[in-house]
């Protein structure tokens, strides 16, 4: 059973408008479409924003008690369901429950915002994320989910800053990687492509990334190196209340020219001016401009196939959990293991900046 591809990415929120702005205002993103009660979307407000591939459903609980307003009352405005696309989902949905996840809504047949038939399941993973699994005779990326209509203002001409997805970073409980690993590999039949363990003077973590055989569904998962120490991995699962996704990576193909941008409305992790001093020495002669990936904080790292830049902005959450990364490969595959220090010290200072 294959899983190809994401075909959204669900937040639940406590202010739908509140939400759509930041991501439409800071981000890029535009909307394409939207629903509540009055479209027959019950009991929620959704507003389905698009960049590149990439879409964002964000969605508000329009009763105390409701799946998305008590998944907002634990962990705060949050990733809570990232949608995978199937040929058949009776059969993955059945497959996926037999080799151990839980099921939590069982595929039946319906009609999406479009009137167009599809089927979507439901199970459960780590946390409170979820997988739904979809069946559509559309595109991936032409789906739109059930009680939501076209915007008038879907048409977008602007250069987009993104690209697409390029992966969902995982935050996990100490001991758990290993179980969570062996969950998508056997479960979803994804792969272990990567493998990383930090140090840092107080604290680490240990990171595996699995992926899906198409390599377009992406996850690192990490956790603490120790319950004793947990660091910025175990700052998270405090602040969010368990394990959740942490960052998106969003692709783009000019990282200085995105990030010059982004500046506009957010913030991003100070790297060490020391980081820089080295990079050469660490990475041979670079065929690029040094003087503003140093003036912006983007990170370079190398792989067997190319060249890999990424920066990370600050956490606009109020507890400071979900922020952003801006990547842009040249062909490389990897996820910048030679940066995965300089980021973790970057997220430490960052929290002790904010309880400072």
């Amino acid at each position: 059973m294959h899983f190809d591809d994401i075909e959204y990415v669900e937040l639940f929120v406590a202010d739908v408008s509140t939400a759509s702005g930041f991501y439409t205002g800071n981000l890029g993103f535009r909307r394409v479409a939207e629903g509540g009660p009055e479209t027959g979307l019950s009991g929620r407000r959704s507003v389905l924003l698009q960049q590149g591939t990439l879409r964002l459903l964000l969605t508000q609980g329009l009763e105390a008690g409701d799946a998305p307003s008590t998944f907002v009352e634990a962990h705060g405005d949050g990733i809570r369901d990232i949608a995978l696309r199937t040929k058949d989902a009776v059969a993955a949905f059945g497959h996926v429950t037999q080799r151990g996840a839980q099921p939590l809504r069982e595929p039946v047949v319906g009609k999406d915002g479009a009137g167009r038939r599809m089927l979507l399941g439901t199970v459960a993973t780590v946390g409170d994320l979820v997988h739904s699994l979809i069946e559509s005779e559309v595109a991936v990326g032409a789906f739109l989910p059930p009680g939501l209509v076209p915007c008038e203002s879907a048409v977008h001409l602007d250069a987009e800053l993104f690209t697409g997805l390029d992966h969902l970073a995982i935050c996990l409980e100490p001991g758990t990687l290993d179980a969570t690993v062996r969950f998508y590999e056997h479960v979803f039949g994804f792969r272990q492509s990567h493998q990383e363990v930090v140090h840092t003077a107080a604290s680490g973590m240990n990171s595996k990334v699995v992926q899906s055989l198409s390599a377009r569904i992406c996850f690192p998962l990490q956790e603490p190196l120790s319950k004793e120490n947990p660091g910025q991995i175990g700052e998270f699962l405090r602040r969010h209340g368990g394990p959740g996704v942490q960052h998106l990576a969003l692709l783009t193909a000019d990282i200085v020219g995105c990030v010059r941008q982004l500046q506009q409305g957010l913030s991003f992790l100070e790297i060490p001016t020391a980081y820089y001093e080295r990079l050469e020495s660490r990475l041979g002669a670079l065929s690029f401009d040094m003087g503003p990936l140093r003036e912006l904080g983007i990170l370079v790292d190398r792989d067997e196939w190319g060249t890999l830049l990424q920066t990370f902005t600050r956490s606009a959450h109020p507890r400071q959990t979900l922020f952003f990364e801006a990547i842009q490969r040249q062909e490389a595959r990897g996820f910048g293991g030679a940066n995965i220090r300089a980021l973790f010290e970057a997220v430490e200072r960052d929290y002790a900046r904010v309880e400072a």
